[in-house]
């Protein structure tokens, strides 16, 4: 009878030994809320490290500033691609864009406008959100829909980086097959960078033949928020990393503020932006 229960008690040990290696390897999360974690409240590292770059950023004080505008001036392949300001409620749900050649861009959380009617549609959604998206992207890590994987630590420069990277559930956005993979500063816990696909307009496995990068830097503190002016864009892959630059952008005047909801709302005679 001592034997039986020995044994019995071997089997339970080896069976638990197994679950925990099971749990070890499995890296992937989803967020399906900002706080979800693994086990007894416990999160994976993967998202441990989203919620890092959110806290070095001061997510919550962004939280509660209800809205931020900056100028932008954007270009690629020595062509400007973009010269205005952009709006948006610091929770993304309502855009604004104003061009400096008097074209707007509005999204009041429902549908999104081109103003004047006969202005060039082509871009114009992808324009309404990626650029406010790249803006806030140290403090949507973790929005709901998010999903994470752990990836291996890099050094640039004799600087150390660590990398996660981030990928979305089915129908969170206008493009839920984007993925970034996200590098992290480790001495500064800031967003240093974001690798990237676009599936707007096309298929993932076409956007995947050309990813590109996003570089933040010369970062400024605005109501206590850390914020970069400058971006530069690259070709990039895993292997061989960051690449030829291939278009930059400057931003000036990031200003918080309480905006009013008419300022979302839709300019008269604007035509809806169909999706591309």
């Amino acid at each position: 009878m001592k034997n039986l229960i020995l044994l019995l008690a071997i089997f339970t040990l080896i069976s638990c030994k197994e679950e925990e290696k099971k749990a070890e390897n499995s890296e992937e999360v989803i967020m399906t809320e900002p706080d979800a974690g693994i086990g007894n409240g416990a999160i994976s590292p993967a998202v441990a490290f989203a919620q890092g770059i959110e806290s070095a950023h001061n997510k919550e004080d962004w939280n509660a500033e209800k809205a931020v505008s900056f100028d932008i001036s954007l270009t690629f392949g020595g062509k400007e691609r973009l010269n205005g300001k952009v709006t948006a409620l610091t929770n993304s749900t309502k855009v604004r864009v104003d061009k400096n050649n008097n074209t707007q861009l509005i999204y009041d959380g429902k549908n999104a406008y081109l103003y004047p009617a006969d202005a060039e549609p082509k871009g114009a959604r992808f324009d309404m959100f990626t650029w406010q998206y790249f803006f806030a992207l140290p403090f949507k890590l973790t929005d709901p829909g998010t999903k994470w994987e752990s990836m291996e630590s890099i050094e640039l420069n004799n600087d150390p980086y660590d990398v996660g990277k981030l990928s979305f559930e089915n129908n969170i956005g206008d493009a839920p097959d984007d993925w970034y993979v996200i590098y992290q500063e480790r001495k500064s816990g800031l967003l240093h960078a974001a690798a990237y696909i676009v599936t707007f307009g096309t298929n993932q496995e076409k956007a995947e033949e050309a990813p590109h990068a996003i570089v933040y830097s010369e970062y400024e503190v605005v109501e206590g928020i850390p914020v970069a002016t400058k971006w530069s864009f690259h070709n990039w892959n895993l292997k061989d990393g960051f690449g030829e630059k291939i278009g930059e952008a400057t931003l000036s005047n990031i200003t918080f503020f309480e905006a009013e909801d008419k300022l979302f709302d839709k300019p008269e005679d604007a035509v809806v932006i169909e999706k591309e």
